[in-house]
């Protein structure tokens, strides 16, 4: 019976497919198509012979750098394939600006030849070469932004940011540290030209340096300007500075001295220098865009133009450059493994960006602190603002666990998100510099004060002083090398809060080091100087949204009052209580809303063309995080951790 079973089922199927093969037949059904061959994966060869590289930069009006480029072939090379760099140091994730490049010519022996570009890696150009062709040659030009709508600004009528990657070709096959290039850069006339580039000669307004590895070129970046001045902070080190107006570099001594401690505190805290000389690259300008980016022996750094000059109205702004600092240590010489890639065409793995990312951000608030580039209350309203953050507004965190936000950079690539604390963003560097603040007092309450992050720093980033090649790791010798400090499950530590979701808010080690997260009707130092400068008004603990200068909501809380009102971004409140709409009115209406028996606030919105009066049921007034010590008057393990530790 089950034989004679199977056999009718058997048949039905049969008899299905046939039917389904009948109906088939009258449908075009296509296969896929073949793709076409890889491009050559990176060889540890040298490429044979040295690169010439000359940009043209003086055509500040336009924005425009024009490129020659020359590249010896080998005899015999019968094709060679050129590549963009695609996947750029620092930035995590394949941001190469591709359509920069245009009006782009080969020439073999000064003769045009024709060019192909790869349907799917379409940054790369294959060219074949006439027989005895000596040397292939680039002419295009990039073409910089000159509006921010069309990305970030790199040239203004004062100033240039030259990044070579941005406008270079490279030679498939090869690890770029084998590819030798000579650099020349002419610049606007009577503008100065810093770099962290060696062997630098000048005639004119053209710039040459010695020739250099291709890997050491991209991480040399440019600042020239009209305005410029450099400062010695002592150990090799240098603050290289352009400006918009040169009234705008007139720092204070004393205020420079901080950058000096900054230096003073780095070397005391990591034991250790992996660079033979550092300068740090700054823009005080609001006409370029803003950057913060790390090289192994300089730093691209952007200020608000009053940033010096205002200095103390300007302290939220100051922190980019010991982050940038501490990343010489934690990013370029130390680098996690899946980081870490022989050229700029294989992708990057984020997988350990907490310790990149999140340890360097730890560091770059206590450093600040300690060297007083910042001061220790601006600071303190830096980490309250963390610890807010995910106390009470990133409800993401119940699905989506912090090593998952280092996907981050190639989902989102920095573009907005509508419910950023739903989708959650890049929290490996915040809620990981809160995660590596707890680790520091687990040592410290384990070894009786006597030992503390400095102590991981020192034998994680402070080997072998004077290398600045680099250093890699993975996830197990982050762990040892914690256990070297003090014995602990690390490696369950950091899974727990790192890689899972749902975790509770990363409190713990402020509370360990003596301070309590509290809710105060203003602003906090640090949130204050933001609104302040950039005329921006956070209610996101209270109303649930933020504003900008003209009351359009620009971020909304999830399941926050505001957005159960139907409030999204890009609403603008044209009226509060029926009144005009001014910061000073809503956080009045706030304020009144506290009082027994209070009515819901009414706000007049506009969405697109229509106009609608909503209501937010909300009573606990206005809310901004503080840090306030448990031991009032008495110095506790935070106050000890942020107090400066050079002799």
């Amino acid at each position: 019976m089950k034989y004679l079973t199977a056999v009718a089922t058997l048949s039905a199927l049969l008899s299905l497919s046939a039917s389904a093969t009948a109906q088939d037949s009258s449908r075009t059904t296509p296969m896929a198509p073949e793709l076409p061959a890889p491009i050559p994966a990176a060889k540890d060869v040298p490429y044979p012979g040295t690169v010439s590289l000359w940009i043209d930069a003086t055509d500040v009006e336009h924005g425009i750098y024009r490129v020659t480029e020359e590249f010896p072939v080998a005899a015999g090379t019968g094709k060679i394939t050129l590549i963009q760099p695609g996947w750029l140091p620092g930035n995590h994730s394949e941001t190469g600006p591709y359509a920069m490049l245009a009006d782009i010519h080969f020439y073999a022996d000064g003769k045009e030849i024709p060019w192909a570009r790869d349907t799917v890696a379409v940054n790369a150009f294959h060219l074949e070469l006439p027989e005895g062709a000596k040397a292939v040659t680039a002419k295009f030009v990039h073409t910089s932004p000159v509006r921010s709508s069309e990305g970030r600004i790199t040239m203004t009528q004062e100033m240039l940011n030259l990044q070579w990657e941005k406008m270079s070709l490279y030679p498939a096959g090869y690890y770029v540290r084998g590819i030798t290039v000579k650099p020349t850069v002419k610049v606007p006339e009577g503008w100065t030209v810093y770099t962290a580039l060696d062997g630098k000669s000048r005639q004119g307004d053209t710039v040459s340096w010695t020739a250099t590895d291709y890997e050491r070129l991209v991480d040399s970046p440019i600042f020239a300007g009209e305005h410029a001045k450099r400062w010695d902070l002592g150990h090799d080190v240098y603050m290289d500075v352009v400006a918009d107006e040169p009234e705008l570099l007139a720092i204070a001594p004393k205020h420079m001295e901080t950058y000096r401690n900054l230096v003073d505190e780095a070397l005391h805290t990591f034991g250790a220098r992996h660079f033979d000389h550092y300068d740090f690259l700054l823009a005080l300008t609001d006409r370029m865009g803003g950057i913060g980016l790390e090289h192994h022996r300089s730093s691209e750094n952007q200020y608000e133009p009053k940033s010096w000059i205002d200095w103390d109205e300007m302290d939220w702004d100051h922190n980019v450059i010991p982050h940038e600092f501490v990343h010489s240590w934690n990013g370029k010489y130390r680098r996690p493994a899946d980081l870490w890639t022989p050229d700029y065409q294989q992708p990057m793995q984020n997988t350990l960006l907490w310790v990149y990312e999140g340890q360097t951000q730890f560091w770059g608030y206590v450093l600040a602190a300690r060297s007083g580039v910042q001061k220790k209350d601006t600071v303190l309203g830096m980490f309250a603002n963390a610890v807010a953050k995910y106390a009470e507004g990133t409800p993401g965190r119940g699905w989506r666990s912090v090593e998952d936000t280092t996907a981050a950079p190639q989902l989102a690539r920095r573009r907005p998100l509508p419910y950023n604390s739903l989708t959650r963003s890049e929290d490996y560097y915040v809620e990981g510099a809160l995660t590596w603040l707890e680790a520091d007092q687990i040592i410290r309450k384990g070894t009786g004060g006597k030992k503390g992050l400095d102590d991981f720093a020192k034998a994680f980033f402070g080997l072998r002083d004077g290398d600045w090649g680099e250093l890699t790791y993975d996830f197990d010798e982050v762990v040892s090398t914690l256990n070297s400090v003090y014995a602990y499950d690390w490696a369950d530590f950091l899974r727990t809060r790192l890689y899972k979701p749902n975790q509770p808010a990363p409190m713990n080690g402020m509370k360990m080091a003596g301070y309590n997260l509290v809710w105060k009707e203003q602003p906090n130092p640090y949130s204050k100087g933001i609104a302040d400068s950039r005329k921006t008004l956070d209610l996101t603990y209270s109303l649930g949204f933020s504003l900008d200068n003209g009351g359009n909501v620009t971020s909304t809380l999830w399941d926050g009052a505001g957005y159960n009102a139907g409030i999204v971004n890009g609403v603008t409140i044209v009226a509060v209580n029926g009144r005009a709409y001014t910061k000073s009115v809503i956080k009045d209406a706030i304020t009144a809303a506290k009082a027994p028996e209070s009515k819901p606030i009414a706000l007049l919105v506009k969405r697109g063309d229509r106009y609608e009066t909503v209501s937010i049921d909300y009573h606990d007034g206005l809310r901004w995080p503080w840090l306030e010590s448990t031991t009032p008057g008495k110095m506790n393990g935070f106050d000890r951790l942020l107090a400066p530790k050079r002799n």
